[in-house]
Formats: structure tokens, sequence, C-alpha cells
């Protein structure tokens, strides 16, 4: 089912790279927590998929998110620090600033953008590993979102790409989400018309995945 729900996503992915190039809109850096809110901070650190481009504000799956675990009874503040069109090497720029927040709970979801550029997958994984490197201290949790890629960047450089994350979880004992859009890809009605961002209703599911995931490793 997964690697169906891959394939499908890929197909979609790669008519978004000829589509978008590197020309996507990056969203702005996250304000800092509110000083009068105390609830411990989950950080959604990523690119597009987590800055909610596409969607009006409040349809981010970080948004979506904040109602489940509310509606929960989970007393956290989830903050978007998602920007568009980030690679590794742009998140890990901004690595230290998510660790000044002292979050509890990091969700990284970064390299997707370095797949789609063909960037050479020892300097992605290297980035992921600085980044938890810098968020480690801070004795946040550190959850990896992994990702895929089209199909015509072959078969190796695609298997060698998602180990990155499977691997890295693996070697930090790090919670993983095999591929955050597993729940949306493949349907269309969850998907904006570029086939790569999901909607608003997408992005319900999206949060889904990730509350199913971050959970387990909540305090009441």
């Amino acid at each position: 089912m997964v690697e169906d729900v891959r394939a499908a996503f890929s197909l979609l992915l790669a008519a978004c790279l000829l589509a978008c190039g590197d020309h996507q809109d990056r969203e702005p850096a996250p304000a800092p927590p509110e000083a009068s809110d105390r609830r411990p901070l989950i950080v959604a650190f990523g690119n597009s998929l987590s800055a909610g481009f596409g969607v009006d504000p409040g349809e981010s799956y970080p948004d979506y998110l904040q109602k489940l675990l509310d509606e929960a009874g989970y007393r956290y503040r989830v903050v978007n620090a998602g920007v568009s069109g980030d690679t590794t090497s742009s998140g890990l720029a901004r690595a230290a600033s998510i660790a000044a927040m002292k979050p509890a709970l990091v969700i990284l979801e970064l390299g997707g953008n370095d797949g789609l550029r063909g960037l050479p997958l020892e300097q992605t994984q290297a980035n992921l590993e600085r980044i938890v490197d810098i968020l480690a201290p801070t004795g946040a949790t550190i959850v990896l979102a992994g990702m895929t890629l089209p199909p015509n960047y072959g078969p190796d450089y695609i298997a060698r790409f998602e180990a990155i994350y499977h691997n890295l979880a693996v070697r930090r004992k790090l919670p993983l989400i095999p591929f955050l859009l597993e729940r949306v890809a493949r349907h269309p009605e969850l998907m904006q018309s570029d086939g790569i961002h999901p909607t608003a209703e997408g992005n319900r599911c999206v949060a889904r995945t990730v509350f199913e995931t971050i959970a387990p490793l909540l305090e009441r």
C-alpha cells in the first residue's frame, strides 16, 4: 500500500518540479513564542508542506495538529516553522533559532527539495545529522518526516534517498514518519492542482498522521 502511494505521489512530484523549479515564495520565519503562553512547544520545522503553501491561514497541517492536540487534552503549543523552498542547507542555517525556542518536540520535515534538485545525498544526510546535533542538546524529542522522489531519478537514487530518513532514525533512535503524505498522495481531491501540496482537507489528514506518531510521546 505504502509503495503504491509513493509511486502515485512521485509522478505528481515530477510534474511539480517542472512547474515550480526553485521559484516558490518563501514564507516568513515564525514569530517567537508569546511569553504569556507557557505551554511546551511543538515546532513543525520544514518546507512548504509544513508552511501550508497554497492554503488559507489556519489551514496548514500544524494548524490542524494544534486542534487535534487541544481536542485530545494535550496542553502543547504548535509553532509553524515551515519555509517554502527550504533545503536541508537552509534549514541548517535556521536550526539554531529553532533550538533557541527550547521546544519539547520538533517535527523535522526537510530533504524533499534536496532530492528534487538532485543534490548529493551525502550532503543531505550530513545536513540532517547536523540539524539533529543542534536540536538534541535542548532535550527536544525529534521526529523525522520522510519523503520520496519521482521515478525518473532512478531506483538506486530513490532507495538511497529514502534510506537517509530510516538510517538516521535508527542511528539516532528517533521516531520516524516514513512518508508524510501517505494518507493524501493517492487522492486528487485532497491535493492542490500542482499535485504536490495538500488542500486544507488534505492537511487535516496529514495532521492526523503526525498526531498518531507524536501522541504517545507527549504528556497530558
